[in-house]
């Protein structure tokens, strides 16, 4: 079973000022903002789409464009490098993303900036600045995700098990985005892939953005009637993939199942594909 990739609070507030870990929070808004704000000491500021995109492609960052930015970040190829996200599923996204542009020693904070703040840690509004080194382009993995085709080919596939994580009203078709403030966006029609069942993310974390104990976990995809070791793989997608990310790391790294995907274009593409089919 691989070990969990997860860091608590205490443990980083333990190891604030250490010579090669670099911090990194992940914001949904292209705004710091909330990060000029107060962030944790030494941490660094990243869009999550600037970070994790492609430049000019609907695609993901690059072992070349990961290897740039955490080069220019005074990140180097051995860095410990700990994401948290504000929300919580932000970091988890970035972790999927630069996992697959090739960064090894990726760690993600336990319960993100929320439980952070929630416990009264010291924030910093100091911007810091580390020296630019060498990243070599290291080799990326694209086994963890799969595209629109291979989910489509798969619909009737007994071994395979599509998981849904969106809220219920997105789940039931009753709305395309978790929020629907200051419209319901995200796709052109509502409802879910054929097949897939459902498991709302928030099942998998606790009040503080923690994820569950691997005992509460293996409860709580019991109740769901999703067994990860009775199929071939078990592929995840929400309405832009974030979501996705957390039932990735609860099964894949937390577990340790190792045949975890992810949907990257989730609902928001398939929900506008022309010729593809929808369940209400």
């Amino acid at each position: 079973m691989m070990s969990s990739p997860l860091v608590s609070t205490e443990w980083l507030e333990q190891h604030l000022g250490d010579p090669d870990l670099r911090i990194i929070e992940v914001c949904n808004l292209d705004d710091d903002k909330i990060y000029n704000e107060g962030h944790i000491p030494g941490a660094m500021w990243l869009y999550w789409k600037g970070a994790c995109w492609h430049e000019t492609d609907r695609d993901f960052v690059t072992p070349e464009a990961m290897a740039k930015l955490f080069g220019s970040m005074g990140i180097g190829p051995q860095s410990t490098v700990v994401l948290y996200g504000d929300p919580v599923q932000y970091g988890s996204y970035a972790f999927w993303s630069f996992t697959m542009a090739g960064h090894k020693n990726l760690r993600l904070l336990d319960g993100a900036r929320r439980k952070w703040v929630i416990e009264g840690r010291p924030l910093s509004r100091t911007v810091p600045r580390f020296p630019a080194v060498d990243y070599p382009v290291p080799m990326g993995d694209g086994s963890m995700r799969v595209g629109r085709r291979n989910v489509r080919d798969n619909l009737k596939n007994p071994k395979r098990l599509l998981l849904d994580v969106r809220s219920p009203e997105e789940y039931k078709g009753e709305r395309v985005s978790e929020y629907t403030f200051p419209v319901d966006h995200g796709a052109q029609r509502t409802g879910r892939i054929p097949g897939a069942l459902h498991l709302y993310f928030k099942e998998l974390l606790n009040e503080d953005d923690t994820f569950k104990s691997p005992e509460q976990l293996r409860r709580v995809l019991a109740a769901s009637g999703i067994a990860p070791d009775k199929v071939d793989d078990v592929v995840v997608y929400c309405r832009l993939s974030h979501r996705a990310t957390i039932g990735w790391i609860a099964m894949g790294h937390i577990l340790g199942h190792g045949n975890i995907k992810i949907y990257d274009g989730s609902w928001t593409e398939w929900g506008s594909i022309v010729g593809y089919p929808v369940e209400m």
